[in-house]
């Protein structure tokens, strides 16, 4: 795994553990993790711990699996610092995204957002010009050349730093 790097700001992308579609009368937002999802959540945060990758701020969709994700990721990494769900994040796009992140205030070096595909595919393409598949429970890290959260826009171009699933997890 590559360094953090010294200037700039680092953007965590996490996108929600395996959810479960075994209660088909629930609205989408509404679905809960499954077994696997419960079991690969803790193992990142507890990864995150260990790689000492933990963000200042945590921005989360408010959807019941992404809000279930980040619960099991902070108890397990040990996180203690502010975490905002957000209904915004939930099948929000680039704008979105943009939006709650140039909220953020500046003394925060390092942000975790949490959601979901296809969006945060799209999102982390469009920040690095890479193309990635990220699994459920995946974790990616960029770094972006901004010294404020405020100057980022759609033309801002950061480098992948690195790309993680619960599988490959040492």
């Amino acid at each position: 795994m590559e360094e953090k790097p010294d200037d700039g700001k680092t953007l965590l992308l996490l996108r929600h553990a395996k959810s479960s579609w075994k209660d088909e009368t629930l609205a989408d937002f509404e679905r809960p993790l499954n077994e696997r999802g419960q079991h690969e959540a803790p193992r990142m945060g507890a990864w995150l711990r260990q790689q000492e990758l933990l963000p200042d701020l945590i921005l989360s969709s408010s959807a019941r699996r992404a809000h279930d994700t980040t619960e099991l990721v902070v108890e397990a990494s040990g996180y203690e610092g502010q975490v905002i769900f957000t209904a915004e994040l939930y099948h929000g796009g680039f704008q979105s995204f943009i939006e709650a992140l140039r909220h953020v205030p500046d003394a925060c070096q390092s942000v975790m957002l949490v959601g979901h595909n296809p969006e945060l595919e799209l999102f982390l393409e469009t920040l690095t010009g890479v193309p990635e598949h990220l699994s459920t429970g995946g974790l990616a890290m960029i770094a972006l050349p901004i010294a404020s959260w405020r100057e980022l826009h759609e033309g801002v171009r950061g480098k992948l730093r690195g790309l993680w699933s619960p599988k490959t997890l040492e």
